[in-house]
């Protein structure tokens, strides 16, 4: 069977990376002179407490090389292809740290897929990934899985400032918004791995409202398009979207996510995301 690895990007739940035996390789997240393995050593609440009274902003790191390599010792031994399945390029070295160590064994087959994706829509592949190899579709058929996938996501989301997207150097072709962050709320968009901006909007209420529509004009109607919504420190806005966007879209079960620190840290708390998949063809 298809062995699949991802890291703590994808936002997968325990429960999923139990189900499958999918090893989750933590981002780094860096306070000052602390470093913590994500999801390990710190978790969403207590990297939030320390984010609100901290006076330097973290950064972040992709996992090291030899975290990939721990992951593939333990893997290649069964002989079966291993798909690493990881955040876009644009915006993390988490895929070069997964080829680098996959050239530590070149008998192996280790496939490394930069999904030009983060967070939930980066989960629902390589959750749709794992139950494919579980029911016995070979390595090729995955990863063309994956890669359709990958083309057919839209991802878009509301930050309360683009602060921590210009600092981290994460803003892409958002940059222009900077000077005028003060009088817009934006709507950013995933393009190409790559943050831009996507439609401006004079107040969150007007910027949430206009997010409804977006997703509601591209989304499939009939509960195909595995919506997910995410949220960084912003529960109860998460909840009535997810609420809201399921019923409209036949999708009883809407999952809610936390975004990981490693995106907080670029996006800063008030992050309010929906991401799906459009019908192939659109």
């Amino acid at each position: 069977m298809v062995k699949i690895i991802t890291d703590t990007t994808a936002c997968l739940s325990k429960e999923i990376a139990q189900k499958y035996d999918i090893p989750v390789i933590p981002q780094i997240i860096n306070f000052e002179n602390d470093s913590y393995y994500e999801g390990i050593d710190m978790d969403i609440d207590a990297f939030m407490a320390r984010l609100k009274r901290s006076t330097e902003l973290p950064q972040t790191a992709a996992p090291p090389p030899h975290l990939f390599v721990e992951a593939f010792q333990r893997l290649a031994p069964l002989g079966e292809p291993i798909l690493c399945i990881h955040p876009s390029s644009e915006v993390s070295g988490t895929v070069r740290s997964a080829t680098l160590a996959a050239r530590d064994f070149p008998n192996a087959d280790i496939r490394v897929i930069d999904t030009h994706l983060i967070a939930g829509p980066l989960g629902t592949i390589v959750q749709l990934a794992a139950e494919a190899g579980a029911s016995g579709s070979d390595a090729d058929t995955i990863v063309a899985l994956a890669n359709n996938l990958s083309e057919r996501c839209r991802l878009y989301f509301l930050v309360d400032t683009l602060e921590y997207l210009a600092r981290g150097g994460r803003i892409g072709g958002a940059t222009a918004l900077v000077g005028s962050v003060l009088r817009i709320k934006p709507i950013l968009s995933l393009q190409d791995g790559r943050v831009e901006s996507y439609e401006k909007e004079r107040t969150h209420k007007r910027a949430l409202a206009r997010l409804k529509e977006i997703v509601l004009s591209q989304i499939p109607r009939d509960g195909s398009g595995h919506l997910s919504v995410m949220h960084a420190d912003h529960l109860e806005e998460g909840q009535a979207l997810a609420a809201e966007l399921g019923q409209a879209t036949n999708q009883p079960e809407v999952p809610v996510l936390n975004m990981p620190p490693a995106i907080v840290t670029h996006g800063g708390p008030g992050i309010l995301a929906a991401g799906f998949f459009v019908s192939p063809g659109h």
